[in-house]
């Protein structure tokens, strides 16, 4: 990202701009100040986006061989083509060779590094990987936009806020907004505040879920299911979720007593720094064991459901019971 910063503050761009990476919110951030660098915001003559699979290659380099129209230069934007994680040859042969009159800008979701599209363009252009934001950027990130509207929030509030929204700053972004329109008129944004107009995150209600089931406390754990089902989440991503979460235990429960840093740790595990108390309380609630057995029989179970031989609601119910049985 530093990078791409400068090239947009010295305004010296590259042909092919490459940006990737699980953090949408940013992605979609950073290609909108650029294009907006590249090329004035009205001007629509010299502006193309190309979106989805079906991209026809062809007509992006016609057009990138098309001089641009009472202009410095022509800016093409690919939007999840699919050819940074296809490889597809022809494009990054082409790469090389786009014209200094043209920038092609890809946002894609999915990009195999191996390929030679990602190789081209680190080669000839600049490949900018927007990774999930640490807990600390992301407080800092929310304290500016709230000092920006004149409100203050606690520290206690905070971590609320964050534990409900997560760490996708599109989400947060939202969810903001959600919360500044609701205390509007007031200063202080409290946590009852962020408690009643915030969503909670569907992990949230499987990381309850499956206290509950530790708890042995199956009306409560049943209860939360129908909630999630009344939110319309799939019963497949439900049993999905739950298994990645025992997964998530078991390789915390491994990583533990290694030496590792919070920060460090939470990473390997694949959860937010500020959960990571929650869910080491919870697997010491289980042998290494007992969670792998757990893992196994979801594994077993997901197939069952995939193959049609379960029905996916029964499958998840038929696990919940098993598990908060006293």
């Amino acid at each position: 990202m530093k990078l791409l910063t400068e090239d947009i503050k010295k305004r010296n761009f590259k042909k092919v701009y490459l940006l990737m990476g699980e953090e949408v919110y940013l992605r979609n951030q950073y290609r909108k100040r650029l294009r907006e660098a590249l090329l004035d915001p009205e001007d629509t003559m010299n502006a193309a986006v190309f979106e989805g699979k079906g991209t026809d290659l062809k007509a992006v380099i016609d057009l990138a061989e098309t001089m641009p129209f009472f202009a410095e230069r022509r800016v093409i934007e690919l939007w999840d083509s699919g050819f940074a994680k296809s490889g597809c040859p022809e494009l990054a042969d082409y790469i090389p060779d786009i014209p200094d009159s043209t920038c092609l800008i890809l946002t894609e979701s999915e990009v195999d590094k191996r390929g030679k599209v990602y190789k081209a363009i680190k080669k000839y252009g600049r490949a900018v990987e927007f990774e999930r934001q640490d807990q600390r950027t992301l407080t800092r990130w929310v304290l500016g936009t709230l000092k920006s509207e004149g409100r203050s929030i606690t520290e206690e509030t905070m971590r609320v806020f964050l534990s409900r929204t997560g760490t996708d700053m599109e989400h947060i972004h939202r969810e903001l907004e959600k919360l500044l329109c609701y205390t509007s008129g007031r200063e202080i944004i409290t946590a009852e505040d962020v408690e009643t107009i915030c969503t909670e995150r569907t992990e949230n209600r499987i990381f309850d879920m499956i206290q509950a089931v530790t708890d042995r406390d199956q009306r409560r754990a049943l209860d939360l299911y129908a909630d999630l089902l009344a939110m319309k989440e799939p019963p497949r991503k439900i049993l999905s979720l739950i298994a990645r979460q025992f997964h998530q235990l078991l390789l915390l429960k491994e990583l533990s007593g290694q030496g590792m840093e919070r920060g460090e740790l939470a990473k390997a595990v694949g959860i937010p720094p500020f959960v990571l108390g929650k869910y080491t309380a919870q697997s010491r609630r289980y042998t290494k064991e007992q969670l792998r057995q757990t893992i196994e029989e979801l594994v077993n179970m997901e197939e069952l459901v995939k193959t049609g031989r379960m029905g996916e609601q029964v499958g998840v119910e038929l696990m919940i019971v098993k598990y908060s049985s006293g």
